[in-house]
């Protein structure tokens, strides 16, 4: 049975398939909103599905598509209290920011940053665009762009499904907001949770160039930046088919723990592994094809390294520790420094000969080792290396290679004489 609705948006809309063609895309989004509002028939094929489903949640909040919008003034302690509780995103995404605005400065457009709940922290100020009259008063720091606020908006979509997406024109639920075009795209935190939307808007005439694009690339640097920023813990593998590709948004990045657990992926790295980008309980080895001293190694490199994923792929690598201070953690120091080569290593084998290439330096073979070590081997020396700097302290040397006691103390008994030096500890 279909549902049929009058002029007013709040009533039920049928689900009905209605497959028509217009001749350009303005006369598709008019014919959208005659058969969803006026004929109560869902527009599939006219505007896109992540548009019509913000108009059935405007229609069930029983929002009143002839509304005119009021942005009030917002109050210093909101501005406040919204850049307080947006501090480090917003230092990871200031360059990204300017950067984005001077290449957008010739078109008159607002770039804004809202945060995972669709405040904006950041918009462009264009104090002269009187032909923006719109935008001067809706994209200051402190409005909510969220949904239940302003209908159908690309950072209003974002914000809700966490997917990037363009809305044009008519597709806007609320009338006085017709003149609008926008394209926003999700910025993700190292817990898989929306953290951010990046939006650039213009309004009283369309986009002359793929917005989507330039939004995605941007929010793709800025979301890397803030991966980076909050893996203070975590060792940070880059890698890419291609080296040309790291140091840029397109790299693929890896949060691996102390324990030898992957974190978190962003979405190249997902991608590439073909996996999601979050999960619970990923090791290493399966999933990257290295081991944790493998990685760890790889951080004293100055050069590139090639790797062979697990599911076949070659690709070209470097890891790296981020510290608040910019500097590695005292137990990283610890393990590279027993398991690092001491000078910079020669250039990357090729993919080939990757397999051969993975070969560790034993604890006294230095650079030039020319016989593998044992992984026990490895792990002894480190533990008498870290014991010896730590003066023999038992719970200092867990702490800083991030252990238990009591995995040193099991180690430490299955050496000739480890009882006793078990008990002079």
């Amino acid at each position: 049975m279909l549902m049929r609705t009058t002029q007013s948006p709040s009533a039920n809309v049928s689900l009905s398939p209605g497959q028509l063609f217009a001749s350009t895309r303005n006369e598709r989004i008019e014919r959208a909103r005659q058969l969803f509002f006026n004929e109560g028939v869902r527009p599939t094929g006219l505007v896109g599905e992540a548009v019509i489903q913000s108009w059935l949640r405007c229609v069930s909040d029983r929002q009143d598509a002839r509304q005119v919008l009021a942005f009030n003034a917002v109050s210093y302690s909101r501005m406040h209290a919204a850049l307080a509780r947006n501090e480090e995103l917003l230092a990871v995404a200031r360059h990204e920011l300017q950067s984005m605005e001077t290449a957008l400065s010739g078109i008159e457009c607002r770039v804004l940053l809202t945060d995972g709940h669709g405040v904006i922290v950041h918009g462009t100020h264009n104090p002269l665009a009187a032909h923006e009259p719109l935008l001067r008063q809706a994209t200051r720091v402190g409005v909510n762009l969220a949904e239940a606020r302003m209908g159908t908006t690309a950072p209003g979509i974002t914000t809700h499904s966490g997917q990037a997406c363009t809305v044009s024109g008519a597709e806007h639920y609320f009338d006085c907001l017709q003149t609008l075009e926008c394209a926003a795209a999700p910025i993700r935190n190292v817990k898989g949770q929306l953290a951010a939307v990046l939006d650039i808007t213009v309004e009283g005439r369309s986009f002359n160039f793929d917005a989507a694009s330039i939004v995605g690339v941007y929010a793709t640097a800025i979301e890397n930046r803030l991966l980076m920023a909050q893996s203070r813990e975590h060792v940070v593998l880059r890698f890419q088919a291609s080296p040309a590709l790291l140091a840029t948004p397109m790299e693929a990045l890896a949060g691996i723990t102390a324990s030898g657990q992957v974190a978190w992926l962003n979405t190249a790295a997902s991608r590439l592994l073909g996996v999601p980008a979050f999960g619970v309980g990923r090791d290493l080895l399966p999933l990257l094809g290295m081991e944790l001293t493998a990685v760890l190694a790889m951080m004293r490199q100055s050069s590139v390294v090639s790797i062979r994923l697990p599911n076949g792929l070659g690709v070209w690598a470097q890891a790296s520790m981020q510290g608040a201070d910019g500097i590695d953690f005292d137990h990283a120091k610890a393990w590279s420094s027993a398991l690092a080569p001491t000078v910079s290593a020669p250039a990357p084998a090729p993919l080939a000969a990757a397999a051969d290439s993975e070969v560790l330096p034993g604890p006294d073979q230095g650079d030039q080792a020319s016989s593998p070590a044992s992984l026990s081997e490895h792990h002894q020396h480190l533990i008498d290396r870290t014991l010896e700097e730590c003066s023999g302290n038992i719970s200092r040397a867990a702490r800083a290679l991030g252990v238990s006691r009591g995995l040193l103390y099991r180690h430490l008994r299955q050496r000739p004489g480890g009882d006793r030096l078990v008990s002079s500890s």
